[in-house]
């Protein structure tokens, strides 16, 4: 069984508890998601099996989007709801729409971001996470992040009993991004603590929720052998790679893991990005600009080397 399955996450499961789950419904054990949701996070988890975990690291190269929510006046130690409360600030007055909005915009375009303390960047060997649950503190590294837009989707609702202030938001952004971040970043710029109080994936891998299936619904178009017809083809991973079809003559060279001319795959100039080579339809490999030849293109990814596989 090979493909792609568009996962809609329900919240309360982790990104492994999904994987472990359709490997015993699936009954393969060659499966893997791209890009991990927290357990308190729903949403888009595209899910690659068989030969699809090939272009797992594809779907995770791609843009995202996400809905969510953030609350001024407190700051938490994930910096979403399901951490402790680090700080709180009264907020005796709201702030206004346009104050908002301001301190959103100041967040799009390419950013610098701090990963969150409780996520799985590497320092020195170990995870963020690890370093957090010991109580140690450790200098963590700044990240770029791409945010192609990011704004308020409804009115800021101000709660003067707990002196907090919350608005939903709309987000889409590039991978690595921490959301969370930008809802404490967000908190910065306006000069208060703040979290992410809520969060959805709506789009991730070129896959949107509309598209997404659950795992109950996985489990029953097993039952009925319709699985099928959720399962997408491999292809789906590399839709937005520039695309070359090759003859019979090319595919012998391709299967074998040839290095070729980028002029021998048609093109007219070196390629900056990865070419997807498709034969007789299929998708069979992955090719990149070599590194020393400038002419020269070689294999990234052999994906299939017989084209009934």
């Amino acid at each position: 069984m090979d493909g792609i399955l568009p996962l809609w996450k329900e919240r309360g499961q982790t990104s492994h508890d999904c994987v472990f789950k359709l490997r015993k419904i699936l009954q393969t054990k060659k499966v893997g998601h791209s890009g991990t949701l927290d357990p308190d996070v729903d949403g888009v988890l595209p899910i690659c099996i068989g030969k699809g975990t090939k272009v797992v690291e594809y779907l995770v190269d791609s843009g995202k989007r996400y809905t969510g929510e953030i609350t001024l006046g407190i700051s938490t130690t994930t910096e979403d709801a399901s951490g402790e409360v680090v700080e709180e600030v009264r907020l005796d007055t709201p702030f206004t729409v346009a104050e908002i909005d301001e301190a959103m915009a100041q967040m799009t375009g390419t950013i610098t971001q701090i990963p969150p303390m409780y996520s799985a960047v590497k320092v020195k060997g170990k995870r963020l996470y690890e370093y957090a649950r010991n109580n140690e503190t450790v200098e963590r590294p700044e990240r770029k992040a791409v945010i192609s837009a990011f704004s308020r989707i409804s009115d800021p609702v101000y709660d003067a009993q707990k002196g907090t202030q919350s608005w939903r938001f709309d987000v889409s952004c590039g991978k690595g991004t921490y959301v969370r971040t930008l809802a404490v970043d967000t908190g910065k710029n306006l000069g208060v603590p703040s979290h992410m109080s809520d969060l959805t994936r709506l789009a991730s891998g070129g896959f949107t929720k509309e598209r997404a299936v659950t795992i109950d619904e996985v489990r029953t178009a097993m039952e009925n052998g319709t699985i099928d017809e959720l399962l997408l083809p491999i292809e789906y991973g590399v839709a937005d790679f520039e695309q070359v079809a090759i003859d019979e003559a090319l595919w012998g060279k391709v299967r074998n893991g040839m290095r070729l001319s980028y002029r021998d795959l048609g093109l007219t100039d070196r390629p900056e990005q990865l070419i997807a080579i498709f034969y007789l339809n299929k998708l069979v490999s992955i090719y990149k600009a070599h590194d020393k030849y400038h002419d020269i293109v070689k294999p990234a990814k052999v994906i299939r080397t017989e084209i009934g596989e």
